[in-house]
């Protein structure tokens, strides 16, 4: 299908350009038609009309009546019915050029030259004179923009109005909107003597059409039939009356042109349809088929019988008019009636009111209404009815409707969208006329909903979704048209030309665009066959395609080429061949070393070059080679022979396969060639139990045979373990395995037909020397040992240089070389052992041979070693009898581990180390008792393993054995220094520790009073107490007090405990006064507060109807509130549920009383009320705390204070204000006031006060803060 044009192309009508968005590629295909009457008067002769490239033609100056059919609407059923519109022009032609309306759109892009060469077409351009300028609105109106055509199926017929295919175009005309064609019958008297050029001619039609006869009034077809098989695009055909006229510019009510295309058997069949035919119709036709450079072609004739005579009384005007009274020869062109009668004859008007039709009809009918009733000044019709105001009819069902035509490539998606004007109205898809319903697994049509529009998407486009579209809601129905575009594969890669010969391998290669693309291989235009027993093979990877032919021959010579759709290439393929015959074949010559060597040949043809081989290898010219070329003849001269000159040679003429062959022989007497031993004597000295193995070079030609001999034994080549094989150029004598046996002379003996020769090699067998006896181990330390040895009793011949010496673990089979340089001693100390590993140690002997096999392995040993000694001794407590002594284990024990400690001490003055425990201790504590008191000891510690002892670590200072104390302190937590909150029924968990020595007795108060174990149970150890309570009641709240007791010291610490639970409800409520909507209530706070303060309260209400209770209000903190916005006429109960930190009350007080909320027109008195005085001086409700802080730990002071108005606060520090100090952090927030302390030292100890002052007073507490240095371990 063509490319798609716009309506205002530029001049140059570049197809790229020129493709409207909206029509989707698809081509209108316009209809026109020509109609053209004598003038009344006289005819006036016309000047020619110059085109490019052409000689000015004579024209006879005929008024010209213009006929353009307009583009056809798009139906609901897809098919479209050409309507034509007449625009009539009268006016006298001028010999000038003038602009007129384009009858037709130009040419989608300009033709090739080599095409404008070719195709010649005989045009002549005439013009009506210029118009007025107030017809540019009628031109404007005449050339109103159509919608584009729907696309049909592929087997569905299209009709053609006009085909303009590029090589019909003159390159004057291409681009212009000012041409316009004129027609006529016959050929003109210049053009009868100019030759027709035609394209060569190609086979393209299969079938082609066949001349008939038929009678005047019958119809007839002539059909015509291309095969698209290689055929990328669609071929252009054109059918012709006599030599020039081409009939596509007569199709109309008697004349029709179609074509079709079947996808499956890929057939253009292309149809002339002559209906009604008149005796003029007989002649002879032709039908042309170009495509590229193909062309075809076929001539027939028609036979019109019983031809009717025309009557001689017609007037121009009723000739040529286009009737409404059904006439058979309505819009008949009749040009040699034109030319037989001139006489004008005056038309009557028709009796219809033919303005008010034009106003009535639709756009598309205006030039078919023209053409009935013979309306000639179609111009200023259209220009007169665009002033006129015409309503529109709006469709009631779309909105918006769908485009004319869309286009898609193969494998998108589209989107069809309209919009209705009533979403309720039931909307159906169709294609090709059959409904479109969506199914749930298969995704090809998407159908979605987005407010008025209604958008169906089609997924995955393929060839055969190119149809017709429409949609319907309700009674309306609106069509669309789909086009599928299927993108071309390009050629990458062309084809490369190859050149070979007979029986060679042929690979052309070629690279598209595409993977998986189908491609063609064609041979000189001819598919080549690929089946399974073709000689052609075609391969394909990936975008990559391949055309073999394994064993070529000269039929495979040609011009192969690859089609794709989106283009060709191309190569030369030559295979050559040539006749070869031999007249003299090459001899096998033998000769005897250093004479001299010739070989020669004759072949036909003689001007052929060659190439001499031996053993394959090319030869090449040189002193000593000569090789000799005259006409037939070629030889190859060697003036010296050696023995690198014998082998096969061969003779190779160039181009051919065929090769000449022949054998070289050279004959040399033996000789054994001892020097390449390079030992002196040819003595050849070997170490006993290696491999020994002679290869002696011999030559002699052809190859001697060979004798080895040892005394009068003959050594023979089949032998185990001493063998003597012969070679080509050599002779080898092996030993496999010597031995100290194997020492003695070896003769050599070669023999062939050229004569003999001998020849003596010594062999000597030496050893390497046995192994040392086993060594000893005499001593072992942590991680060595030293080992002694003795030689050995044979040093193999020759001395001792040293010995090797290597160990491994016991468990393992791994062993370890210990030395890489020779250790010349029979001792060595091994070293770097892993410690409490058994070892062995085993030692080699080296000489000059080599290394001797290992000794026995040494007994085992285990290297072991004592531990370091204890850290860190100190003292951890003294008695007036006893010292404990605690340390921490050695830093290195070792592989021997650690059995335990021995402590041991001594009275100062004295050296006597007393042992302190009888048995090895494991622990890294031990108490020595029995110490006399006020005596003064030194204390010391050992570890003690497998080993043995380690050295003692010794206290560095005596010790006074005497009690020492220290008086008791209780270190509070941080979080128990303020009060300890629990609800009921929780348990309760407190530690507290404290110091002091001896261990210090501690107590327990609650309010003075001893505390009831039953219901309080109390743990003390030696650091610490441990207060329990299992389940927490509001009884167990109160202070308790802790005293820690050291002889007569002590220290004391208070624990305030809180246990809270749920409070009761407020003890009374009343209504204290209703007016209006508002009811003030008043009640008195609970009687039990759960042990908490009082956060808030929670009122309800409910309608003494429903009594439904509404929360009015929570967390209010007051004991009076006044509730708003009740309802007239409803009678309201309250109630109030307290709050505390546990939760709301488990019940709630309500009012006896009803409140009733009144109609309007009652006068309620408001009370007068003194405004209360808020004013007050600063008063702390919360002092601060002493308190305890850790160094290093960030310490908060708090305390609140209430005033009005705001008052101001001061910190101080020792009665010094703290300002401006980055280590102290100030925070109040309401009426909370807060001091951060950052990282306190001890030295920010000392008594801290937080002053508050406003007009009328002022308040200060304070509190000390003591900060404790933690102590270091």
């Amino acid at each position: 299908m063509p490319e798609p044009t716009k309506k205002d192309e530029t001049p140059n009508a570049q197809p790229e350009e020129s493709i409207a968005p909206e029509s989707n590629g698809v081509l209108p295909l316009p209809e026109i038609s020509l109609q053209i009457s004598p003038p009344p008067e006289a005819v006036a002769e016309a000047e020619p009309v110059e085109t490019e490239g052409k000689e000015p033609e004579p024209v006879e100056p005929v008024p010209v009546e213009v006929v353009v059919a307009k583009e056809p609407e798009p139906v609901e059923n897809g098919s479209t019915d050409p309507e034509p519109v007449a625009v009539g022009v009268k006016e006298q032609v001028e010999p000038e050029v003038k602009e007129e309306a384009p009858c037709s759109p130009p040419p989608p892009a300009p033709p090739r030259p080599a095409e404008m060469e070719k195709a010649e077409p005989v045009i002549v351009v005439t013009t009506p004179p210029p118009p007025p300028p107030a017809d540019k609105d009628d031109d404007a109106a005449a050339s109103t923009p159509s919608p584009t055509p729907p696309a049909e199926d592929a087997n569905s017929l299209k009709k053609l109005s006009i085909e303009l295919p590029h090589d019909n175009v003159p390159l004057s005309a291409m681009g212009r909107k000012d041409s316009v064609w004129s027609l006529g019958e016959g050929q003109l008297p210049e053009d009868l003597d100019k030759p027709i050029d035609t394209p060569p001619l190609s086979t393209l039609l299969i079938e082609k059409p066949q001349g008939g006869s038929i009678t005047v009034g019958e119809d007839i077809t002539f059909v015509a039939k291309v095969e698209a098989k290689d055929l990328l695009r669609k071929p252009t055909i054109k059918w012709f009356k006599g030599k020039w006229m081409d009939l596509a510019s007569k199709t109309g009510k008697h004349l029709q042109l179609k074509e079709t295309f079947d996808r499956f058997t890929k057939i253009h069949t292309f149809e002339m349809h002559i209906i009604k035919a008149k005796d003029n119709y007989a002649g002879n036709y032709r039908c042309e088929v170009t495509y590229k450079d193909k062309f075809d072609s076929c001539a027939f004739d028609l036979e019109v019988k019983e031809v009717e005579q025309m009557s001689q009384n017609v007037d121009i005007r009723s000739a040529f008019k286009r009737s409404s009274e059904g006439q058979e020869d309505a819009g008949e062109l009749d040009f040699s009636g034109l030319l037989k009668h001139r006489e004008p004859k005056q038309e009557e008007a028709p009796d219809v009111d033919v303005w008010e039709i034009l106003k009535s009809a639709r756009p598309d009918e205006y030039e078919k209404i023209a053409f009935n009733y013979g309306i000639t000044d179609l111009r200023g019709l259209l220009k007169r009815l665009k002033k006129t105001k015409k309503e529109e009819k709006k469709s009631e069902a779309f909105a918006k409707k769908l485009d004319p035509a869309y286009q898609v490539d193969k494998g998108g998606k589209i989107r069809f969208v309209v919009d209705l004007a009533d979403p309720t109205v039931e909307l159906k898809w169709y294609k090709n006329g059959q409904e479109i319903r969506p199914t749930p697994k298969y995704v090809k049509y998407i159908f979605e909903h987005k407010g008025t529009q209604r958008i169906m998407i089609v997924n995955n486009c393929v060839l055969n979704d190119d149809a017709a579209y429409s949609v319907s809601a309700g009674d309306e129905k609106c069509t669309t048209e789909l086009f599928v575009k299927e993108l071309p594969v390009k050629i990458v890669k062309d084809i490369e030309a190859v050149k070979t010969t007979v029986n060679e391998r042929i690979e052309l290669e070629c690279e598209v665009s595409e993977e998986g693309a189908q491609v063609k291989w064609m041979k000189n235009g001819v598919e080549v066959p690929t089946g399974v027993r073709s000689r052609y093979r075609v391969k394909s990877e990936g975008t990559k395609h391949w055309l073999i032919i394994d064993d070529a021959s000269k039929d495979d010579t040609g011009t192969y080429s690859l089609m794709a759709t989106g283009g060709n290439t191309e190569a030369r393929v030559q295979v050559d061949l040539k006749p070869l015959k031999i007249l003299q074949d090459l001899q096998n010559v033998t000769v005897m070393l250093g004479q001299p060597l010739k070989l020669h040949c004759e072949i036909n043809p003689g001007n052929v070059p060659g190439r001499w081989y031996r053993n394959g290898q090319l030869i090449q010219p040189n002193d000593r080679i000569n090789i000799l070329h005259r006409a037939k003849n070629h030889r190859l001269e060697i003036e010296s022979s050696s023995i690198h000159d014998s082998g096969d040679y061969t003779f190779v003429p160039e181009g051919y396969t065929q090769s000449l062959c022949a054998k070289i022989h050279v004959i040399d007497p033996p000789k054994v060639h001892l020097d390449s031993l390079n030992v002196p004597d040819n003595t050849v000295v070997i170490v006993a139990g290696t491999k020994l193995r002679l290869e002696i070079p011999i030559s002699g030609e052809p190859a001697p045979r060979v004798v080895w001999m040892k005394g009068e034994r003959v050594i023979l080549d089949s032998g185990n373990r001493v063998r003597a094989e012969t070679f080509a150029d050599q002779t080898c004598f092996t030993i496999e395995v010597t031995e100290r046996e194997d020492t003695g002379n070896y003769k050599i003996v070669l023999q062939n037909e050229a004569g003999e020769d001998t020849g003596s090699v010594r062999v000597k067998v030496v050893d390497i020397p046995d192994p040392p006896e086993a060594p000893l181990v005499p001593a072992v330390g942590g991680d060595w040992c030293s080992m002694t040895w003795d030689p050995p009793l044979y040093d193999g011949g020759s001395p001792i240089l040293g010995y090797f010496i290597e160990r491994k673990k016991k468990q393992s089979s791994r062993w370890m070389r210990l030395n890489f340089d020779l250790n010349k001693e029979a001792t060595f100390e091994p070293k770097k052992m892993i410690e409490g590993v058994p070892y062995e140690v085993r030692v080699f002997a080296v000489n000059a041979i080599g290394v001797s096999k290992p000794s026995e392995p040494s007994k085992a040993f285990v290297p072991l070693a004592v531990t370091s000694e204890p850290t860190m001794l100190v003292v951890d407590d003294v008695t007036d009898t006893t010292v404990t002594m605690k340390w921490r284990p050695p830093e290195t024990i070792g592989a021997a581990g650690l059995d335990g400690y021995l402590v041991e001490y001594c009275v100062e003055g004295t050296d006597d180390w007393i042992v302190a425990n009888k048995g090895l201790t494991e622990k890294t504590k031990y108490t020595i008792t029995g110490l006399p008191p006020e005596s003064k000891i030194l204390v010391r510690v050992r570890a003690i393993n497998a080993a043995g002892a380690s050295t003692p670590r010794t206290l560095q200072h005596s010790i006074l054995v005497k009690e020492v104390i220290e008086p008791p302190k209780i270190r509070i937590p941080r979080h128990l220094k303020q009060t300890c909150i629990r609800r009921v029924g929780e348990a309760v968990n407190l530690v507290v520790p404290f110091m002091g020595k001896p261990r210090p007795k501690v107590s327990w108060l609650k309010e003075g009073n001893a505390i009831d174990p039953t219901h309080v149970s109390i743990r003390n150890t030696e650091c610490d107490s441990i207060i329990f309570i299992r389940k927490a009641d509001r009884n167990h709240s109160g202070k308790y007090e802790m005293t820690v007791k050291v002889e007569n010291h002590e220290d004391t610490a208070i624990i305030d405990i809180q246990i809270v639970d749920l409070p009761g409800p407020p003890q009374y409520v009343k209504i204290e006064e209703v007016w209006g909507e508002n009811v003030a209530l008043d009640w008195t706070p609970p009687k039990d507060n759960g042990n908490a303060p009082i956060t808030g309260y929670t009122i309800q209400k409910a309608d003494k109807k429903t009594m439904e209770w509404y929360t009015c209000v929570e967390h209010y903190h007051r004991t009076c509130i006044t509730i708003s916005e009740l309802v007239v006429g409803n009678e309201y109960y309250f109630r109030i549920y307290s709050e505390n930190m546990c939760g709301l009350s488990e019940c709630a007080t309500q009012t006896k009383d009803s409140a009733l909320i009144v109609k309007e027109g009652m006068n309620l008195k408001n009370p007068e009320y003194t405004d209360h005085d808020f004013k007050e001086p600063p008063k702390f409700t919360q002092p601060l705390i002493n308190t305890f802080a850790i160094a290093g730990y960030n310490a908060t002071l708090n305390c609140s204070v209430r005033a009005n108005p705001r008052p101001k606060v001061i910190w101080m520090k020792n009665k010094i204000a703290i300002i401006d100090d980055p280590r102290y952090r100030m925070f109040s927030n309401q009426g909370v006031c807060s001091l951060e302390i950052r990282k306190p030292n001890p030295y920010d100890g000392g008594t801290y006060s937080c002053k508050a002052i406003n007009d009328l007073g002022e308040a200060q507490v304070e509190c000390k803060l003591e900060v404790k240095v933690p102590l270091q371990e």
